[in-house]
């Protein structure tokens, strides 16, 4: 049976509807760095995921090709994580979209070197014919955080973060956003098949306890 990030690691992808407090460990991913409106048709973004999914699942697939990767076991490709920031605004502007700036990720089993990705990424250019260069092997360590799991519009998400918010005021703690922290979303359920009032994303913020 496929290994399921998913299923084996729980406390990372399936919070409660309440926040909770999670450490959580480095993880190397697969990641597109860009910027502008997501739901734009054709647009950087939507580019950037097609990249992602190609390299995923040349990886995965490796077991049927010549190239064999060290240590490799059957995986589901894990979900597709983002981190977004607006440049100059505390929270987000969802008015204006075209300002945001992201990092899209998929998760790599931790059996993928950097070696391993750079083949897998040059194998998805040539098969897939696109260009996948702009994909980097990425290592992103986020530590303390609290997480929660917000159902619904991804314009609706300030209710999860209110909610997010208090709770770690409560808790002694203070979020701590910087050039290397973000806001961290997860995505569980697929948007074309899913009703957008039952969407599942995972919200994930740094955080760090107050000084006194």
């Amino acid at each position: 049976m496929a290994f399921d990030f998913k299923k084996e690691y729980k406390e990372f992808y399936l919070p409660g509807k309440k926040p909770e407090i999670v450490t959580v460990p480095p993880m190397n991913y697969i990641a597109v760095a860009g910027n502008g409106d997501p739901n734009e048709e054709g647009g950087a973004y939507k580019k950037a995921i097609g990249v992602l999914y190609a390299i995923a699942y040349t990886i995965k697939m490796s077991k049927l090709g010549d190239h064999r990767i060290d240590g490799y076991f059957d995986f589901v490709v894990p979900p597709l994580e983002g981190l977004w920031w607006q440049e100059g605004v505390e929270g987000f502007d969802y008015k204006n979209k075209s300002a945001f700036q992201w990092i899209s990720m998929i998760r790599l089993p931790d059996f993928v070197t950097r070696e391993d990705f750079v083949w897998a990424r040059q194998e998805a250019s040539g098969k897939k014919k696109m260009d996948c260069s702009r994909a980097k092997f990425f290592t992103l360590d986020e530590g303390l955080c609290v997480q929660i799991m917000h159902i619904g519009l991804y314009d609706e998400e300030s209710s999860s973060i209110a909610l997010m918010d208090r709770f770690i005021e409560e808790k002694g703690y203070s979020n701590d956003f910087d050039g290397n922290r973000r806001h961290h979303e997860i995505y569980l359920s697929d948007v074309r098949k899913t009703a957008p009032e039952r969407w599942k994303t995972v919200i994930r913020h740094p955080i760090v306890p107050m000084e006194g």
